[in-house]
């Protein structure tokens, strides 16, 4: 799915990220490839001021201008349009529903403790997961360093995708993203698809969110952090979910799948 969604993010620490770097990325940002190399000279330099190692910048070196990034994202606003029961059905939710209820009998320890720990019930956990990786069966092929700078790089949106980058920056550093490390077209991370920034704000334990409950756990977290209320049903709690997504098919079909898994 999306950065698309995940626009809700670290406000403080990234408005501090910004001012630093504005100027430069205004100066520098760009729409083909060619400038590049040159705006990331001057992002190494950024990014190490705002803390990030010799490991990230490393990776920051080997990363390459990802153009079907760019093509993605060119079109990612095709991916929302319709009407919800339309949306539902282009993505799957009778199977998502129905391999949902099996998961959530089978991991029935896991989903519990997460349920004790963050208040967010198994459905919403489920809805989410099967959506962005059909349960964990496509992470993705797309160098993640390498397209999260691109999109900080990119004249389009580089605002929003300019802390991200220094974020899976600081994720190499401490061994949860690799300069190789693949994932979804936005770099997005892992089960259930986060943005570099939202690991460092609510990635769990050692933030590796390849490992599915690292990742359950770390989304439990995300959507407590944005409102969700403990044994709500799904509907009452959209505010949260939508800050997981901000689009309003996604965040409706999400609140009905969740709602049939919790209520087998």
């Amino acid at each position: 799915m999306a950065f698309f969604a995940k626009a809700k993010i670290f406000a403080a620490a990234a408005s501090m990220m910004l001012a630093a770097a504005t100027a430069a990325q205004a100066a520098q940002c760009g729409n083909t490839g060619a400038g590049f190399e040159a705006w990331k000279a001057e992002f190494a330099q950024e990014a190490r001021a705002n803390g990030v190692g010799s490991k990230g910048l490393a990776a920051l070196a080997s990363a390459t201008y990802a153009k079907r990034t760019i093509a993605a994202d060119r079109a990612v606003h095709k991916a929302f349009g319709g009407s919800v029961e339309a949306f539902m059905k282009r993505r799957g939710a009778s199977t998502i529903i129905s391999k949902g209820r099996s998961l959530k009998k089978s991991n029935a320890a896991l989903f519990d403790k997460i349920e004790r720990t963050y208040g967010v019930s198994p459905g919403v956990l489920l809805a989410i997961w099967g959506m962005e990786t059909g349960f964990g069966s496509f992470l993705g092929k797309q160098n993640t360093v390498s397209a999260i700078v691109t999109l900080a790089y990119d004249c389009r949106r580089p605002e929003f995708f300019y802390p991200h980058a220094v974020a899976a920056l600081k994720l190499v550093d401490r061994g949860a993203l690799s300069a190789s490390s693949v994932g979804a077209m936005h770099g997005e991370i892992g089960h259930t698809q986060f943005l570099p920034g939202n690991v460092l704000k609510y990635g769990v334990g050692n933030k590796n969110l390849r490992d599915k409950g690292t990742a359950l756990a770390s989304t439990a977290n995300f959507l407590r952090g944005h409102g969700w209320q403990a044994g709500a049903s799904s509907e009452a709690n959209m505010g949260a979910i939508a800050g997981w997504n901000s689009a309003s098919v996604y965040q409706q079909a999400i609140a009905r799948i969740a709602t049939s898994i919790d209520g087998e």
